[in-house]
């Protein structure tokens, strides 16, 4: 397939980057592949971040992507704890923060996202987190651990997926928590109006409490420490530690100064890329949270910033690189758990693309699906509590054909009825 003196380097040491590299030595590619990670550890996954290891319920060596003693058996170069400082695609190379240049006959860039800072005074204080890297587990870890034994306040800027695992997990510990939030519900641009309340219902029995409709405008601090947060409302809320879950930025700078082509962050940022996960330029191609893709299913360009797209993206650049045919068409997909509830959604149904939601099952009692529709085409599904119908939705989201709503809504009629 292709010859011994060939070198493929990876720059990025996520679950993208590393799913990247296992594929090219499963696919028989016999050359030189070099996977650069800025981090010191080995590639990890990032689920459990916010999930099971900041619970307490998962230990630290189950995160990472494989064993250590993977990446020699398969001949994989791994450079950890150097970053990718310089990309010259002209000439081929990628030099690192050490000066080393590598040379490289293809490229895939699987940088991922940073965590998006907030701009306000009091940033710099003692007790101000992020939560994207090991490091900021292992670190917050042990803050909710102490805030719950002393009955301590954690204020939570954003109530997205992070946030509100986060919120979940400190209060498994037993912490105060506030979540600040300028939309009126959680998820509100992922899940609308219709079903952020959910989420606002939950996490309110669990003792959460939620300033909606407010931003986070200052953090208070007293001899280097946090105090307080204030709004700008006028509120103040006591806090101990404040998580900062504004969302990610994809970390295009690489990219930006190679000149390849990327997405106004009006648009969702990232490297532009074809449906073959291809940059613009032909021999450097981008997976994971980094890339804006052509999405042929969907037909638009989407950039997601989830475990499934990393799993399954890194494999499928890899196979790209490698000249076979590929067009990357993956349902996007996420999961979440918070206290008891699961959950799982499939598709992509953004504010204003539908215009009913119809739901099956019992939302009172947290167990139903839910399906976002247009002209009674399936936009999105998210199957709360319910099992083994994620392929099913899917299917349903694939298939583009017009539904019946009632028939959708009804617990008796199979949804592989529906399909065509």
């Amino acid at each position: 397939m292709v010859d011994t003196h060939q070198t493929f380097v990876i720059v990025g040491g996520g679950l993208a980057g590393a799913k990247a590299a296992e594929t090219l030595r499963a696919e028989g590619f016999t050359g030189r592949v070099i996977l650069i990670c800025d981090e010191r550890d080995h590639p990890y996954e990032r689920p459990p971040l916010s999930k099971g290891y900041l619970l307490g319920k998962e230990e630290r060596d189950s995160v990472f992507v494989h064993e250590p003693a993977f990446y020699a058996q398969a001949r994989i170069e791994l450079h950890l704890g150097q970053p990718a400082v310089h990309l010259d695609p002209a000439a081929r190379t990628v030099r690192l923060g050490d000066g080393t240049l590598i040379a490289y006959d293809k490229l895939l860039l699987a940088t991922g996202a940073e965590p998006r800072r907030l701009d306000v005074p009091g940033t710099g204080l003692a007790g101000v987190h992020h939560l994207r890297r090991l490091a900021h587990a292992e670190r917050l870890r042990g803050v909710l651990a102490s805030l719950g034994r002393e009955n301590g306040h954690l204020v939570i800027a954003g109530a997205g997926w992070i946030g509100l695992e986060v919120a979940a997990a400190a209060r498994s510990y037993g912490a105060e928590v506030t979540i600040i939030e300028p939309e009126p519900t959680p998820l509100h641009g992922i899940l609308g109006p219709e079903l952020g309340a959910l989420f606002t219902d939950l996490h309110a029995e669990h003792g959460v409490r939620f300033h909606f409709g407010a931003h986070l405008t200052e953090i208070v601090g007293q001899d280097g420490m946090v105090v307080s947060v204030r709004t700008d409302d006028g509120e103040e809320h006591p806090a101990h530690d404040v998580l900062a879950a504004i969302g990610a930025a994809p970390r295009t700078a690489l990219a930006e100064q190679a000149g390849l082509d990327v997405v106004d962050r009006a648009d969702g940022g990232g490297i532009a890329v074809d449906a073959a996960l291809r940059t613009s330029d032909p021999y450097v191609h981008a997976a994971g949270d980094v890339a804006a893709a052509d999405h042929p299913l969907l037909d638009t360009r989407l950039r997601v910033e989830h475990w499934a797209n990393a799993l399954n993206g890194g494999p499928a650049a890899a196979r790209a690189m490698l000249g076979q045919d590929i067009s990357y068409d993956r349902v996007p997909y996420f999961f979440s758990d918070q206290y008891d509830l699961g959950m799982e959604y499939s598709g992509y149904a953004p504010p204003g693309s539908y215009d009913q939601v119809v739901c099956r099952g019992d939302v009172g009692k947290r167990e139903f699906i839910a399906f976002w529709l247009h002209e009674g085409r399936v936009l999105a599904g998210m199957n709360v509590n319910v099992w083994d119908v994620a392929g099913h939705i899917q299917q349903l989201i694939r298939s583009g054909i017009p539904l019946d709503p009632d028939k959708l809504a009804d617990p008796t009629v199979p949804l592989t009825s529906l399909l065509p």
